[in-house]
């Protein structure tokens, strides 16, 4: 149980309506994307770093517990208390503070959400990698927090590869700089430390990432199998080959089908799996890579190959994909989500085997 001066203390730092005590407004704290769960004591919504700083000395000194959180789309418990405590909630913290294309950086706080990011840069003919599937709510705080990727980590890497620079702070509520706008700075990887943290070694007030020039040519396949196992055979070949594709996705015959009824987004529901495939760079040379990659999914007797013929058709294939974890509630109203990491030489064996298990 919190004391009441602790809750009188946040109440001063940030105002009366910006501290939540009831249990009906920290319900909503008390899960996230995961099967975890846990009720907070109450939920402080800082507007500025000096806020968070100071809700953490006075937290910390009563010794209680504590997490930030943004929205609260990860899939690892990470921003949820065992019980009681404090939720400390980043979603006042929404300014993009800085767009350099020069600099190819772009400054921002923590609540700043993913797609938003995206909206901005866009514009200016730039882009932010990680593209977590969750983007339209999954703040760049969580993703440096969950170490992010998405589709596009296949070429690009995951937020550990896109973050220059932090402002942090600490347990003690010390703010400290970490990195800058640099992409190789001196002395120890402090930013790799962070990243990836949930939270644990600090909470981010400010992040600085690494932006890119959108690309001059898109090209998005739709390849259907019969067979899950050919499709995984794909996947391998074609990497072996040298080819990287910006994205490599699979879905398997229970989620096209959970789509489908969910988003209705034109995948074949007969397919035992289908794969889409996104290439992108410079047109000159791009369709060599596509016929390569068609060859490889035909030898391995793919029933079938669409190429997504302008953005509204591309987009529309990404929806389903992007919004294949909502869709899963049709087949089941809870479900435990794990990322497994096998030889992608295995990969053919490893979910004939998984589907073997199913069957049981």
């Amino acid at each position: 149980m919190l004391s009441d001066e602790l809750i009188s203390n946040l109440r001063r730092i940030v105002g009366p309506s910006q501290v939540s005590v009831s249990r009906a407004e920290t319900e909503l704290y008390s899960y996230d994307a995961s099967l975890a769960k846990g009720r907070p004591g109450v939920v402080v919504f800082p507007g500025n770093t000096g806020e968070a700083a100071r809700i953490v000395k006075i937290v910390r000194q009563a010794d209680i517990p504590f997490v930030p959180r943004g929205f609260g789309t990860n899939l690892s418990g990470g921003t949820v208390l065992v019980s009681g405590g404090v939720v400390i909630c980043l979603s006042r913290l929404n300014r993009i503070i800085d767009i350099s294309p020069q600099r190819r950086c772009a400054v921002l706080q923590p609540g700043v959400t993913n797609l938003e990011l995206q909206d901005a840069l866009a514009p200016l003919g730039f882009f932010y990698a990680p593209d977590p599937a969750s983007q339209k709510v999954a703040t760049l705080g969580g993703n440096v927090g969950e170490n992010s990727g998405g589709p596009r980590c296949l070429k690009y890497g995951v937020t550990t590869n896109h973050v220059l620079g932090m402002e942090v702070i600490l347990a003690s509520g010390e703010v400290v700089r970490i990195g800058g706008a640099a992409y190789d700075p001196p002395g120890y990887d402090l930013r790799g430390v962070m990243v990836g943290s949930e939270g644990t070694m600090g909470i981010v007030t400010e992040v600085t990432v690494n932006i890119l020039p959108l690309p001059e040519a898109i090209i998005t396949l739709l390849v259907i199998y019969d067979d899950i196992a050919a499709a995984a055979r794909s996947v391998t070949d074609i990497i072996s080959a040298g080819i990287v594709p910006t994205t490599l996705e699979m879905m398997d015959a229970p989620i096209i089908k959970a789509v489908e009824d969910s988003y209705a987004c034109g995948y074949p529901r007969d397919a035992a799996a289908v794969l889409i495939i996104e290439v992108e760079g410079l047109p000159v040379g791009l369709q060599d890579q596509v016929v390569q990659i068609r060859e490889l999914c035909r030898k391995n007797q793919c029933r079938d190959i669409h190429e997504a013929k302008d953005d509204s058709e591309r987009n529309r294939l990404w929806e389903g994909r992007r919004g294949a974890f909502g869709a899963v509630a049709r087949i089941a109203p809870n479900y435990l989500v794990n990322d497994c990491t096998v030889p992608r030489t295995k990969l053919p064996e490893a979910l004939s085997r998984v589907a073997e298990i199913v069957k049981k």
